[in-house]
């Protein structure tokens, strides 16, 4: 995002001038859409969505985009996590928008839209609208609310029945995950994240309208769109040519990696505490203290936010919030014999999940194996080992 100065101010200003007192743009104007490639960082892994406006009549080249947002806002992440927090529309000069990206090696693509004079003039008064300060603010979806949906919406607005979508081209239909999916590297640790976070909603397949949250699927639509029975791309062209940047994940800092670490470790350590009749409570209290945090974090997220995309989570089969609380008995040297019981419960939703999982109710991180062979080979010894001792005892 960029920051507020009186730069921005004045420019701002010098646009709303030049706008109003020339009731509107010259025939010379022209409105094209902007998508920009994928970057580094999560929160630009996905690209994204502008418009842009050029009128060298009123000296203007100015970018419209939504998803903006200040880090500077009090509680902004509390307010993020929570789903509470307010994006903003927001325009800036095109120099500075190229700029941006140059920096973080991100390609942009621009689409010439035909549109008359009348056209341009309500698309751009209905962005100007948004910009008010009454008007400005709205609460981000990732999925229904964010810079790519808002594209398709300011056009229908603006353009009525005139504007004709068709989605005949699309070979295959996704769900969400499936799509989020086409954006990460499967070893990531955000795309572990984002499986671990988001729930069953977003294994629904999307209606062809609904892929249009990715900026990439904007700009394949634009290409089957028409406006007034003509197409609305009158031509395209590369503004900033720059490769995607794949550098892929390092083995040793991958998830891959370390879940299967994971895994190893409680095998090693489960075979150590067999052949010594002994147990490591070290090792239990670490995995009932993780699961336990996990769990009540998909807990908050599913029915403490406003986030819809993490609703359903049934991740929370096998990160056990109440796992949380058992941690502390893991650390004694006697375990209680009600013990032997909650491990079989344990057991048995790691099955209800692998069951989830193979009907495709929720599709899970693969990743995820690691995790389940651990799990299920601890609480099978923790069972052994509760009824053993209760026979010697």
């Amino acid at each position: 995002m960029f920051k507020k100065s009186s730069l921005f101010i004045l420019l701002a200003f010098s646009f709303l001038l030049s706008y109003s007192q020339n009731k509107g743009l010259s025939p010379l104007s022209k409105l094209s859409l902007l998508t920009v490639g994928t970057g580094e960082d999560l929160a630009a892994k996905f690209g994204h969505s502008a418009i842009r406006i050029q009128d060298p009549t009123l000296g203007i080249d100015e970018v419209y985009g939504y998803g903006t947002y200040n880090f500077e806002d009090p509680n902004f992440y509390l307010n993020f996590v929570k789903g509470k927090l307010d994006y903003t529309i927001s325009r800036y000069p095109y120099p500075y928008f190229e700029r941006s990206y140059v920096l973080e090696k991100r390609w942009i693509k621009e689409q010439q839209l035909d549109l008359n004079l009348a056209q341009r003039n309500a698309i751009i008064a209905f962005l100007e609208k948004n910009l008010l300060p009454e008007n400005k603010f709205y609460k981000y979806d990732f999925l229904f609310e964010n810079c790519a949906t808002k594209i398709p919406e300011v056009f229908e607005i603006t353009l009525g029945d005139n504007l004709k979508f068709d989605f005949s081209h699309l070979e295959n239909q996704f769900t969400f995950r499936e799509l989020i999916h086409q954006n990460l590297n499967v070893n990531s640790w955000s795309n572990f994240g984002i499986d671990l976070a988001l729930g069953s909603v977003i294994d629904k397949k999307a209606t062809p309208y609904e892929h249009l949250f990715l900026p990439l699927y904007v700009y394949k639509q634009m290409k089957y769109t028409t406006v007034n029975e003509r197409p609305i791309v009158k031509s395209e062209s590369v503004l900033l040519d720059i490769p995607e940047q794949d550098k892929g994940t390092f083995l040793l800092l991958s998830p891959a990696f370390w879940l299967a670490v994971l895994l190893l470790t409680v095998v090693l350590v489960t075979y150590k505490d067999i052949k010594e009749g002994g147990r490591s409570k070290w090792l239990d209290y670490g995995l009932f203290l993780v699961t336990g945090l996990a769990g009540a974090l998909i807990l908050f997220l599913w029915f403490g936010t406003d986030h819809l995309a993490t609703k359903g989570n049934f991740n929370v089969l096998w990160a056990f919030a109440p796992n949380l609380f058992i941690a502390f008995n893991m650390g004694k040297k006697k375990l209680p014999k009600w013990l032997g019981a909650y491990m079989i419960i344990l057991f048995l939703l790691l099955g209800v999940t692998t069951a989830l999982w193979i009907i495709q109710f929720q599709v899970f991180s693969i990743l995820l194996i690691f995790v389940l062979l651990a799990l299920a080979i601890r609480y099978l010894f923790l069972y052994r080992y509760i009824k053993n001792n209760l026979k010697h005892s």
